[in-house]
């Protein structure tokens, strides 16, 4: 007898959706949870602009509103499969901007059938904090930046508390109508852009300096595309002033906005990319921001997040390396030996060195539990596999420069050194990452038997390049097995141009 699976309304109920309706695009999320895990199943994303309907009197032309009614419709059709209680609809600048707005809200809200709110700017930056802070971890204090069409949200906070937070009327929309009207590329029409980008944060400047922040994360939008623009011309690292000056120079040298064409950036974020890359920089400048990171969320993470129940109380990095663990039947015992060992020694480091940071702790634990994922897939070739799983896996609570850190750490930890890879990272982090490499590598190699109280307590002395790690008189004779594969990863680090010596 066979017997028939059938859906029913308990994995509906599973199902959340959220629309952010920007001055720029309309996005729908869609995600299921199953088990504790928020997985997203669908996103849909349309350019509406419908920031560039606004004249001068703050009214909506019937072009813009036409563009967002037929997007809606798409997104109905989807929505219908899901509970209504399950649903946020959220309207954002333009819409509050706007002084028929309501004849925009009352059809919207017919094609999708559901309300529309048009949210304050205070609770848009709140939203936006919450679902940067839910899908990449905060470690202390956290300045949080979400350029939209019309306007743009600064917040500070720590863990999931913003503590001060403002949202600007600028956004990249607005400000090419303004500042680039012609499409002139010029630096006059730059320096115009940031000066006025400037002006805007002049009263709140002093409410965010005040704090002192671990890191700056952008929402999306620009700094998203920046970033791509940066891996497309060979640069993995955070975003920094003196990139985002070299790209406002290829804007200008391009002349106009007919010819604009920089590699990497995508067509569909062309013509608003000078007026974002303005805002930013004046960010960059007025809030003395040293790097950037790009979060993984921001308003509609957090509109679904606000949804569900008990995520507060989730470590959310700590869940996505559980679920990784769990889906690729990673062996927990092992990746635990190798954490252990990879921290013993990354302690050690950090007590003969001032490479650490923040960051690296994360990067390295993570590593060291993620190192054998790629034998979900087959041994020989196991870290390059682990490798690409990583590239496209979905890390919640890192950042995705922590993101790449982990994977080329996985893809390193055995066989040769490709130094090249540590070539894609700023110059300051190259020393901190290619020493944890060398701390995952020796780790897996310590840990080989799979043996729990195998290993004695081992010593590492740092001088520069040339690392000692020594074992208690006659230990590695009585382990040959060690004693071998330590040679061999002596041979392959000499290579590499690091020194590495035992005894």
């Amino acid at each position: 007898m066979t017997t028939e699976l059938n859906p029913t309304i308990e994995v509906e109920d599973q199902l959340y959706a959220a629309v952010d309706l920007g001055s720029n695009s309309f996005h729908l999320v869609i995600v299921r949870v199953v088990a504790g895990s928020v997985q997203v199943i669908g996103k849909i994303k349309q350019r509406v602009s419908l920031a560039a309907g606004l004249d001068d009197n703050m009214m909506l032309d019937e072009l813009s509103m036409e563009r967002g009614w037929r997007c809606l419709a798409t997104f109905a059709e989807r929505l219908q499969d899901i509970p209504l209680s399950n649903i946020k609809v959220v309207g954002t600048a333009t819409l509050r901007l706007a002084n028929n707005a309501q004849i925009f809200i009352d059809k919207a809200e017919q094609i999708l059938k559901h309300k529309l709110d048009v949210i304050s700017g205070e609770e848009e930056a709140r939203q936006i904090f919450l679902g940067v802070a839910y899908t990449s971890a905060n470690q202390g204090n956290s300045l949080v930046i979400d350029i939209g069409g019309a306007s743009t949200e600064v917040i500070i906070g720590n863990d999931m508390t913003p503590i001060n937070l403002v949202s600007l009327e600028m956004g990249c929309v607005t400000f090419m109508d303004y500042y680039f009207e012609n499409g002139d590329l010029h630096e006059q029409n730059f320096q115009n852009a940031i000066s006025a980008a400037k002006e805007k944060l002049l009263p709140v400047i002093d409410d965010f300096v005040c704090f002192n922040w671990q890191q700056c994360l952008g929402a999306s939008g620009t700094p998203q595309a920046i970033v791509e623009i940066l891996v497309e011309q060979g640069i993995s690292d955070a975003i920094r002033l003196d990139y985002l000056y070299n790209l406002m120079q290829q804007c200008i040298d391009c002349g106009h906005m007919d010819n604009l064409s920089i590699e990497g950036l995508a067509e569909s974020r062309r013509v608003i990319f000078p007026s974002g890359l303005s805002i930013l920089i004046a960010l960059f400048e007025q809030l003395k921001i040293e790097d950037m990171q790009i979060s993984g969320g921001a308003l509609r993470e957090g509109l679904i997040y606000g949804m569900l129940e008990n995520n507060e109380k989730n470590d959310r990095r700590q869940h996505s390396i559980d679920e990784a663990v769990k889906r690729f039947h990673i062996d927990k015992a092992q990746a635990n030996r190798v954490k252990d060992v990879s921290l013993s020694l990354y302690k050690q480091l950090c007590e003969q060195s001032n490479i650490c940071n923040f960051d690296a702790l994360t990067v390295i634990e993570a590593a060291a539990t993620l190192h054998e994922i790629g034998l979900h897939i087959e041994y020989k070739q196991h870290h390059l596999h682990g490798s690409y799983i990583l590239s496209h896996s979905s890390l919640n609570g890192f950042t995705q420069l922590q993101r790449k850190s982990v994977r080329d750490l996985v893809k390193l930890h055995r066989q040769e050194v490709d130094l090249a890879i540590f070539d894609q990272y700023h110059i300051e982090l190259r020393p901190l990452l290619q020493a944890l490499c060398r701390i995952l590598r020796l780790a897996t190699i310590l840990s080989i038997r799979r043996k729990d109280e195998l290993l004695p307590e081992l010593k590492l002395e740092v001088d520069g390049t040339q690392w000692r790690l020594m074992f208690p008189e006659g230990w590695l004779s009585n382990h040959p097995l060690l004693d071998v594969e330590l040679a061999n990863e002596k041979w392959l680090q000499h290579k590499a141009g690091w020194q590495l010596i035992f005894a």
